[in-house]
């Protein structure tokens, strides 16, 4: 167990959603509710901040994340692009197709920043070849190929001051830091965290500290690094796979988490009963407030 000023961060299984490859916590404040994906069992998942009032809605495809849209209920992208989500009625509807020419890939993490754009990425879906790659997509609706070359993209996530993003490829175990322009260009691309092994980035999220909170799939735990890189403590969990963390509750100090059976053995899955769950705990420094895509 952890304890971070006094609090006792001690992850408690909300809900043991069975994900085969949960992805995605997010904290829609509009509706005090956690949305999160499981990948590979194509469906999405919605909670109240306690774990009850569950919904589920099974996908057409693989969905890598969910975001609420300006313009009222949610996108979410598959293998081939964005698409809308009307959670009235279950129906998907064609956004934008994106990487028409990979059927291989697919896309994996986003994240919403300050001014309303979308940032996510795409990786090869047989996790081999490095034809992933980062996009931004303007609240103009202009979509920019922000970076390539990945594996497995994942965590995008941005400084509180707005000048920094980070992003993974997760097989590397890097962590990368690019200066993020007014103009919405990268630049200075960096390792920022080069994880030893066994110590796989997953998704990640920044607090109002400037702290980076990262996932580490199959390494059962959270860590969590300062602004200069510094090892800054760690959150353990019952089971190995953490994928993403999310900040959220009514005074954003509420850390939800979600995990993964995916590459676990019969006899993997039997010691680690919540695997695939999602989980929360609280937290000191505040996480940043989550914003809404200007679609």
């Amino acid at each position: 167990m952890a304890i971070d000023n006094g609090i006792l961060m001690n992850p408690e299984c909300i809900w043991d959603a069975g994900a085969h490859l949960g992805e995605g916590a997010l904290w829609h404040a509009a509706t005090r509710s956690v949305y999160f994906v499981d990948i590979k069992g194509r469906r999405i998942h919605r909670c109240a901040a306690d774990g009850s009032g569950r919904s589920t809605w099974e996908a057409p495809g693989q969905p890598g994340f969910v975001v609420p849209a300006s313009s009222g209920g949610l996108v979410c992208a598959m293998e081939d692009g964005l698409y809308r989500f009307d959670e009235a009625s279950g129906a998907f509807a064609p956004l934008r197709k994106i990487e028409d020419g990979l059927p291989g890939n697919r896309f994996n993490d986003g994240y919403v920043d300050a001014g309303g754009n979308l940032w996510f990425g795409s990786m090869d879906d047989a996790q081999a070849e490095p034809t992933g790659a980062l996009y931004r997509l303007g609240r103009d609706g202009i979509l920019a190929r922000a970076d390539d070359g990945y594996i497995i993209t994942n965590g995008p996530a941005i400084s509180p001051d707005g000048s920094t993003l980070y992003h993974t490829d997760t097989p590397l175990r890097r962590v990368y830091a690019f200066d993020l322009r007014p103009d919405g260009g990268l630049a200075n691309k960096r390792i920022f965290l080069q994880l030893p092994e066994g110590s796989r980035p997953d998704g990640m999220a920044v607090d109002s500290a400037g702290q980076l909170w990262i996932a580490l799939f199959g390494g059962g735990r959270i860590e969590r690094f300062t602004a200069a890189g510094q090892p800054a403590g760690c959150v353990r969990f019952p089971c190995s796979n953490i994928t993403k963390i999310a900040f959220g509750g009514e005074d954003l100090r509420t850390a939800y988490v979600t995990t993964a059976w995916k590459g676990l053995s019969s006899a993997q899955r039997a010691e680690q009963p919540l695997a695939g769950g999602l989980f929360s705990f609280r937290v000191e420094t505040p996480g940043l407030p989550h914003t809404v895509f200007a679609l």
